[in-house]
């Protein structure tokens, strides 16, 4: 019987800013992968009719005279979706280009989109955690993946094509060998326990050697060279506290807001789930959701707090 085809498509967008309530996709590729091989593509230019943030435009470099000639929304989305169909999509921090293809569904068609949405950016981080970076940039620089063109849709839809068929092997692999190892998971928790402890006493190390070396400095010491040609060094940096209410505005002119405030996602909960708000606030702010996700961890209680 032959095996039937996987059929995902990788993609990305670009945007005329960060905000996928107020923001609009002004480009947009797809690539179609059948078994982990390119088989198809698909790119266009939007003209969204809005304005392009600066910050946005830095970024892709897409200006509002290139979009004077592209398909309108209504032109250009149903080629898009009908590219998508209803198969996973693949992007990296997926729920940025999920978020910005389902609110324009819903927004010129009534209706969600229902595909399973893929994360290359989750998959890299389970592959590789000692990473500082975890952008696509980095994961193409991992797998050898070389495009001299970065931030446009088909550049980085086709660079992540190319990495995500030997990701999501080791992936799986690493998955695969997790489930191999359940039957042993009484001895590795007391291994755990071990490389704890032992990363806890080195830590605790750690810190006094630093405490020495700031007394060092501080005491007029100069840059240290080791033998590897590893310099230790000592810097001074101020940091200032800024008053929200006066420069909000100016953050949300510039496209800064996203990055400059962080939502408190935990307290907006609390605030939904207490009885301090009106039934009316809360269906207000609940209709706002945007994603769900299940934080699923494990504690150590330690034998002495028993007692």
């Amino acid at each position: 019987m032959p095996k039937k085809s996987e059929i995902e498509i990788v993609l990305d967008v670009e945007t005329t800013g960060l905000d996928y309530t107020k923001e609009k996709i002004i480009e947009f590729a797809g690539v179609m992968l059948v078994n982990g091989k390119i088989k198809d593509k698909f790119e266009t230019l939007i003209n969204a009719k809005q304005h392009i943030r600066k910050s946005s435009q830095a970024i892709h470099g897409i200006t509002e005279e290139m979009l004077e000639d592209a398909p309108t929304e209504e032109e250009a989305f149903p080629k898009i979706f009908d590219f998508i169909g209803d198969y996973p999509i693949v992007a990296h921090n997926a729920i940025f280009d999920y978020s910005f293809l389902n609110r324009t569904s819903k927004r010129l068609y009534d209706k969600p989109l229902e595909n399973h949405h893929i994360d290359t950016q989750v998959m890299f981080k389970e592959i590789y955690p000692q990473l500082e970076s975890c952008g696509l940039e980095a994961l193409m620089n991992t797998f050898n993946v070389d495009f001299s063109t970065r931030h446009r849709a088909m550049a980085d839809a086709e660079g992540l094509a190319l990495c995500y068929p030997a990701l999501k092997k080791m992936y799986f692999q690493k998955y695969d060998w997790q489930l191999s190892q359940i039957g042993n998971v009484e001895y590795l928790f007391e291994r755990y326990l071990r490389l704890q402890h032992t990363i806890a006493s080195m830590q605790s190390e750690i810190q006094d050697l630093r405490s020495i070396f700031k007394v060092y400095f501080e005491k007029g010491g100069t840059d240290i060279v080791a033998n590897s040609g590893d310099i230790l060094t000592y810097n001074s940096k101020k940091t200032f506290s800024y008053d929200f209410l006066q420069i909000k505005d100016i953050l949300d002119e510039i496209g800064a807001l996203p990055k400059a405030v962080r939502l408190n996602n935990a307290f907006v909960d609390r605030l939904v789930n207490g009885a301090s708000l009106d039934n009316d606030i809360k269906d207000k702010i609940k209709a706002a959701r945007c994603e769900i996700t299940e934080n699923k961890t494990f504690n150590v209680i330690r034998a002495d707090k028993n007692k």
